[in-house]
């Protein structure tokens, strides 16, 4: 693989060298609301130079590490099936190397593709999921593949008890009813988090964020805002205490950059991707 010409702050190594692969997953062809994901990966990209390599949090510097950024997926629009299939042998090839995959959607249907690629090499694979909505639905309007059904999707390759859901406070009854049976879902905040990262040590985790889980007032720049969510420190503190585990995949999604024309929804998204990446590490 030949690294971006155009990389995300500090992450210019070359791909053999590298242990984390930054990669953009731009398609938004099933939001139901507002559409706009689609440019979230070149944005956070092209923002980033507006933050520092070095993180205060953390005491690290992204310069010191070797992360390569693979660019944006060239993913058909109106065929979620093809583009999910583009994005699994993308992060399948990334795995099989060693190497951890690191997306950034698109919508959360992205995550589907990279739960495929991942799941056929941990067969153990449990999944923790941030997120404003539920994504339980079993169709959307009839479309099996969407986003508002993508961890419905994901069961149905893990299974029970596979997937643990935080920051929840939308969905359809009937999601939460299914829920119940069959993946632990948190409603509205991190509660229960620290007890979960005991009883996953050891085991492949795949880790995705819906950046709609925090509140609209910390982030408008979303298709489907949702009020009553987390603060960006609430995130960054969730997100430190899941790194601690043996993370496989990630993937970070939701960013509708249109609707933010501040660009403060946009620079939040790059500081996350920046503590992520020095996490990891």
């Amino acid at each position: 693989m030949n690294k971006n010409v155009h990389t995300f702050i500090g992450c210019d190594r070359e791909y053999e060298e590298s242990k984390i692969v930054l990669f953009g997953a731009p398609f938004d062809s099933t939001t139901s609301y507002r559409p706009g994901t689609r440019f979230a990966s070149s944005a956070i990209r092209n923002e980033s130079f507006g933050i520092e390599t070095y993180s205060p949090y953390l005491d690290k510097d992204l310069t010191d590490y070797k992360i390569f950024d693979g660019g944006d997926l060239e993913l058909t629009f109106g065929n979620p099936g093809r583009a999910l299939k583009d994005i699994e042998e993308f992060s399948s090839q990334i795995i099989k190397d060693g190497k951890i995959p690191f997306m950034i959607g698109g919508e959360h249907l992205v995550t589907l593709g990279a739960v495929r690629a991942a799941v056929k090499v941990y067969e153990d694979l449990h999944i923790i999921h941030f997120d404003a909505h539920a994504d339980l639905r079993d169709d959307y309007l009839g479309e099996t593949l969407s986003h508002a059904s993508v961890m419905r999707r994901c069961w149905d390759l893990v299974g029970d008890n596979k997937i643990f859901q935080f920051g929840i406070r939308s969905g359809d009854r009937e999601e939460f009813r299914w829920g119940k049976d069959h993946v632990k879902t948190t409603k509205f905040t991190f509660e229960g988090l620290e007890e979960l990262i005991e009883s996953l040590k050891g085991k492949p985790v795949y880790f995705t964020i819906d950046l709609d889980v925090l509140d609209p007032s910390a982030f408008p720049g979303t298709g489907t805002p949702e009020a009553g969510g987390v603060t960006f420190l609430d995130l960054l503190s969730a997100v430190r205490k899941v790194s601690k585990l043996n993370i496989v995949g990630l993937d970070m999604n939701e960013l509708s950059p249109i609707y933010d024309q501040s660009g403060a929804s946009t620079a939040l998204a790059c500081k996350l991707v920046r503590e992520i990446l020095l996490l990891l590490v």
